[in-house]
């Protein structure tokens, strides 16, 4: 099989890694006295002064005078938190090197860096601080189930921004003069334009319809201000590329000109919210340019109809989401119960994840402020509005790893989804997009084989101070936790199961927390 094409082996990525012991003894990795400065990395500190604490019992005399030695002054002590201190960097002193001093001592029980913290990121946009745009952070407001969301709170914390990447939008168009679009949109360095009109070869990208206005919304509302409400990130470029008429219906000639316009004009992610149940080789082609141009093609896998919803699309394919080229994202509908969309579509091994798609509040054509808000009841659905969500996933992505190809930006987005039962065999990976994940290292989870009959052990590496779950399982369909712990520095920690001595065979995986 082709390294391009899509495969169930190939794509078959989760949130875990599994491995497979026949036989597992080890003994837990402790942290020992002495050990590299707990100085986590890019994180902000003061360079004036660190926090220690000290061991319980120890000689306050030998503290004090250790202080001395090291002409560091104790700015203050909370006797209330076991005589935690704030202590001086002297002159010509580094944080890491007093801190290294202090662990070395012997007298304390850690020390650390004065971290610099922040308020968290959250935009002031009105639809996302009363809680109308449920698919950023969902709390449970208006009968939804807490974290079936994109954790888009704590991806905020991370980057807010994709403002150097470029998503082409292939739909109806839009009005990018609305308030909460008009700064996301691209600009064409040779004429001030904003995209592109398939049908009349012009950059009149006027929205006629609405969808597409729509899906702008979702994907690259502008963030903090004030306005409206946020896409997931609160800058990107958005290249609208007109192919779908007044209607809403195109030809693939209006689609494959979208994709030409794209490509020759910088995009890194092109959102396709349409479907069609036509195998046509000239958009395959075009996909297949757009791979080699390491384009990643997001697609939504189609919405079935009223009287046949929720169509298995591996028997039933949608185009150009079930093409099999390993630059596509095909996305299905998740609700704010983290259920299968009303009538989105699914396929075990053509769809990759689920993102949300139904009750979605977004921009509106009829004025400059218009916005379609939608309730709990009723309102905007379809996988139409999942895909722009890992649209902009995938531009937030890209600007946070630039050096990354495009498969290994698909595989972060992949890796990331959080398991949702209700998508467990309805798509490759079982889960929903989670833009936090996405954003952090990935899991990885390592065996080391002992010699002459020594015990295995289990490694977990990824980013620092990252709390991760060992499970293990006798079939691969009933896991267990084993073990969990947060992560060095060094963003890694060992352990080794001692009670996988009686069983003849075990399947591991890591991974994180909610």
């Amino acid at each position: 099989m082709s390294p391009n094409t899509r495969s169930s082996v190939g794509r078959c990525v989760s949130q875990c890694v599994t491995v497979t012991l026949t036989l597992l003894l080890a003994c837990l990795a402790l942290a020992s006295e002495g050990q590299t400065p707990l100085v986590a990395p890019n994180a902000e500190y003061r360079p004036d002064q660190i926090l220690i604490q000290p061991k319980e019992g120890v000689d306050s005399d030998a503290l004090a005078n250790f202080h001395t030695t090291h002409r560091a002054e104790v700015l203050h002590t909370f006797h209330r938190f076991r005589h935690l201190q704030v202590v001086k960097v002297p002159q010509g002193e580094t944080v890491p090197g007093l801190i290294s001093k202090y662990q070395k001592s012997g007298l304390i029980e850690f020390a650390e860096p004065d971290y610099i913290v922040h308020a968290a990121a959250a935009p002031n946009d009105p639809l996302f601080t009363d809680g109308t745009a449920w698919w950023l952070n969902n709390t449970g407001q208006n009968g939804g189930t807490p974290h079936a969301d994109i954790d888009a709170l704590d991806a905020w914390n991370f980057m807010t921004s994709a403002s150097n990447v470029v998503v082409a939008v292939l739909d109806t168009g839009v009005r990018y003069t609305h308030e909460d679009l008009a700064s996301n949109m691209w600009v064409n360095p040779l004429d001030g334009s904003h995209g592109f009109n398939a049908f009349t070869g012009t950059n009149n990208i006027d929205d006629d319809n609405g969808h597409g206005t729509l899906v702008c919304g979702v994907l690259g509302a502008v963030g903090n201000n004030g306005k409206g409400l946020s896409g997931p990130a609160w800058t990107v470029q958005m290249m609208i590329c007109k192919c779908l008429n007044s209607a809403g219906g195109g030809s693939d000639s209006t689609v494959v000109a979208s994709f030409d316009f794209a490509e020759t004009n910088g995009a890194r992610v092109v959102n396709v919210s349409i479907a069609g149940a036509g195998v046509s080789l000239a958009i395959s082609n075009a996909i297949v340019a757009a791979q080699q141009a390491g384009i990643i093609v997001v697609a939504a896998c189609g919405d079935g109809n009223f009287l046949n919803p929720n169509v298995n699309v591996d028997m039933l394919p949608n185009y150009p989401a079930c093409y099999p080229m390993d630059n596509i994202i095909s996305v299905a509908g998740t609700t704010r119960n983290d259920t299968l969309g009303l009538r989105s579509d699914f396929g075990p091994t053509t769809v990759d994840l689920g993102a949300p798609g139904d009750q979605i509040s977004t921009t509106y054509t009829n004025s400059d402020s218009d916005y379609a808000i939608s309730t709990p009841s009723q309102g905007i659905s379809g996988t139409s509005f999942a895909a722009p969500l890992v649209s902009a996933a995938a531009a937030m992505v890209i600007a946070k790893y630039p050096a990354d190809n495009y498969r290994q930006i698909i595989a972060r987005i992949l890796k990331g989804t959080d398991p949702v039962p209700a998508l467990a065999g309805k798509c490759v990976t079982g889960g929903r997009l989670n833009l936090f994940k996405a954003l952090s290292p990935p899991i990885d989870l390592s065996v080391a084989p002992g010699t002459n009959g020594s015990p295995f052990q289990l490694t977990v590496s990824t980013g620092p101070d990252r709390v991760c779950v060992i499970q293990s399982s006798p079939d691969l369909t009933n896991w267990f936790p084993v073990f969990t712990n947060t992560t060095d520095t060094n963003g890694v920690f060992s352990f080794v199961d001692d009670n996988s001595t009686n069983a003849p065979q075990l399947f591991y995986r890591a991974v994180s927390t909610p």
